[in-house]
């Protein structure tokens, strides 16, 4: 029996057998694999539905503080990273819009709740701390997600505060759009893949919690998906560098001759059908920290997923019975927004993959001493933003 380096871990060797392990072993690690990957759903549901139970009434006084655009903007990303759901933030900026929060105002916060829903994904990566070589290839593909919004950030927020193109174009579509208003809702997106498989679960965990008064149901909530999310973590990358260690050079040349366009075309369906950009990320990260796909490779389908989950976003502003038209607005920013940013940092090579370059700069910092990704995570998403505002607002 020949020993040879594993092609997904150079520490530890694997034998040729294992590529000629019989059927019914294989067909049973995959079937464990799927299982798996459903209690990783259930994991990033668990910890979204616990921050929500935590922070919903918090985020909606937060609001309060956006009265400027770049408070708008830090506004946008402490409340999604408190509720962990885009979607709860563009409902609640519905409402305010109606009572009368400029538009100008809004369009910030649609920006900052952009970069505010990708912390999902980053919580995910924390599952591999054990493993340097594998919380570096998996914190640096959590984290391309964070440096594309960046440099999006950095570049449309100045031009939107100087010419307020993105609410220019907001106005015209959403007013276009509104005109159709089907009354069978054929264009809804009421059916929810991801939660019609996941919820089952997650509603019984949250029931067992409902007995403990707010906030402790919510971090009692938050705290076993947590524990779910690095047990499956733990036993998938295992599974994934056994079942896939012979294929995982073939694979990666071939998604290195791909396109970068199937990649983000790849992901904007993957995430119109699972309907949760954090469900399509959180599934990659896997596969990035088990050596499979590289964070260049990630790369395309985060940005599909970015801008697949806009389209949701329009799809189910076609269920909104009241103040339809600005619902769509709303959802037709954040989908211009994300658009632009692909066509433009694309297009100009000097920016095509600078994203993957700061991620994987932050993925071998982080790898290096946890606590520099941990305070990347905390300093990121909840204090710079809330410094942001409590000086803005002074």
């Amino acid at each position: 029996m020949s020993v040879q380096k594993d092609s997904l871990n150079n520490d530890e060797p694997f034998h040729d057998d294992e590529h000629h392990m019989p059927l019914g072993i294989r067909v049973l690690n995959w079937i464990s694999v799927g299982f798996l990957i459903y209690f990783l759903l259930c994991a990033v549901g668990l910890i979204e539905a616990g921050f929500l139970a935590v922070g919903q009434k918090t985020a909606e006084q937060i609001f309060s503080y956006a009265t400027n655009p770049i408070a708008g903007v830090f506004v946008g990303i402490l409340t999604t990273s408190l509720v962990q759901s885009s979607s709860v933030t563009t409902s609640i900026l519905v409402g305010l819009v109606a009572a009368g929060l400029p538009i100008s105002i809004a369009v910030p916060i649609v920006i900052g709740a952009n970069f505010g829903t990708t912390l999902t994904n980053t919580f995910v990566s924390l599952g591999y701390a054990r493993d340097r070589s594998d919380f570096k290839r998996a914190f640096s593909a959590a984290t391309v997600h964070d440096a594309f919004n960046l440099i999006c950030l950095l570049i449309f927020l100045p031009l939107e505060i100087a010419f307020g193109f993105l609410q220019k174009i907001a106005v015209f579509v959403g007013e276009l759009l509104s005109a159709f208003a089907p009354t069978d809702r054929i264009l809804t997106a009421n059916f929810n893949f991801i939660n019609a498989l996941t919820d089952p679960l997650i509603e019984e965990i949250k029931a067992l919690a409902s007995g403990l008064m707010q906030p402790w149901n919510g971090l009692m909530v938050a705290a076993i998906g947590f524990v779910m999310l690095i047990v499956s973590i733990t036993f998938v990358s295992q599974l994934l560098k056994l079942l896939l260690a012979n294929h995982a050079r073939r694979l990666t040349e071939k998604m290195s001759t791909a396109a970068p366009s199937s990649g983000i075309i790849t992901g904007l369906f993957a995430t119109l059908l699972l309907q949760s950009s954090s469900a399509t990320t959180s599934l990659l990260v896997p596969l990035a920290g088990s050596g499979v796909l590289t964070t260049k490779q990630v790369y395309p389908f985060t940005l599909g997923a970015n801008v697949g989950t806009c389209l949701t976003a329009i799809l189910a502003a076609f269920a909104v019975t009241g103040q339809r038209e600005l619902a769509f607005e709303i959802a037709i920013v954040h989908l211009v927004y994300n658009l632009l940013g692909v066509l433009l940092i694309y297009s100009l090579p000097f920016l095509r993959y600078l994203p993957v370059q700061l991620a994987e700069y932050v993925g071998d910092l982080g790898s290096r001493r946890f606590v520099v990704a941990t305070t990347y995570v905390i300093g990121i998403f909840f204090l710079v933003p809330a410094l942001g505002i409590f000086l803005l607002s002074r």
